[in-house]
């Protein structure tokens, strides 16, 4: 089995493994993101992230904290096989020899380059999940309509295609190219490090499952600790209407939420990111290298 197959195997893996493990966090994230800013004088429609869970629970079931899944279910396998094997490819291109160890700086090249692949299948698929997820918080300001709006993810990319065509997909293009090129050169380079700290060397191949687990995290955690302030400009662009726009581009809406709302309003959410991170991530890269180990 060839490099790139197994790296697709293991990829498809490691990322089913990752969104089940992360998507109800997501969720609650993307509700504490897009709600509104309240009126003067009024309370917002979440007061945290638990607040965010008990109401999302009481008004749609569990069910209500994996809406949205579909979308990055069904392109799951592709997401993180196209992240894997690219960095794979580009790993094997820096190597002196076969077989050669890598530096952490070109474990962090080879995740720049992952994250800029990648990014062309991440963003339609968040804008996608984004527009679920966030409807029944802007729902609550009143625009009633919404909250009906989707019936799914075949839904939203109908609506989106009626209103913006093919174009509307990749909505909020640049944030996530902002947002995956650092934040997996981060993610792919901690992660490394952490790992030749734990096994004391280049040679990382004996480390057991607690110590992928921990450098998985920490990679994880290191993604969105790099990036967490664009990937709130890349969801509230990317849930904006497309005929009437609140915003104008991604520096507009950097602007006007530090001006609504201060530095604060860049990190809403900024908890369940970091919650999910962790686990997410952890379960991502083991289930990643325990399957590419299985297939030799």
């Amino acid at each position: 089995m060839g490099d790139v197959a197994k790296d697709l195997t293991a990829g498809t893996v490691g990322g089913a493994a990752q969104l089940v493990v992360g998507h109800p966090f997501d969720t609650i994230k993307v509700k504490l993101q897009s709600q509104p800013t309240p009126l003067p004088g009024q309370a917002p429609r979440y007061s945290g992230a638990m607040d965010a869970v008990r109401q999302t629970i009481a008004a749609e079931g569990p069910r209500g904290l994996y809406k949205g899944m579909g979308a990055p279910l069904a392109t799951v396998a592709a997401f993180n096989a196209v992240l894997f094997t690219v960095r794979g490819q580009m790993e094997g291109l820096l190597r002196s020899e076969p077989g050669a160890h890598l530096t952490v700086g070109q474990q962090v090249t080879c995740g720049a380059g992952a994250g800029v692949a990648v990014s062309f299948l991440a963003c339609p698929t968040e804008l996608i999940k984004c527009r679920l997820q966030a409807q029944s918080s802007l729902a609550g300001a009143g625009a009633a309509t919404v909250a009906v709006k989707y019936g799914g993810p075949i839904d939203v990319a109908k609506h989106v295609l009626s209103e913006a065509g093919a174009r509307g997909l990749f909505k909020g293009l640049v944030p996530t190219l902002a947002r995956e090129v650092p934040g997996n050169a981060a993610m792919f380079g901690v992660y490394e490090a952490v790992k030749m700290y734990l096994a004391g060397g280049h040679d990382t191949s004996s480390l057991g499952r607690g110590s992928l687990i921990l450098a998985g995290g920490i990679g994880g955690a290191c993604f969105w600790g790099a990036v967490y302030p664009t990937d709130v400009v890349k969801s509230v662009i990317q849930i904006d209407d497309f005929k009437a726009p609140k915003y104008s581009g991604s520096i507009d809406a950097f602007k006007k939420i530090l001006a609504s709302e201060g530095v604060k309003g860049l990190y809403k959410g900024f908890g369940p990111a970091m919650g999910r991170s962790v686990p997410a991530n952890a379960a991502c890269f083991l289930a990643y290298e325990m399957t590419r180990s299985s297939l030799g």
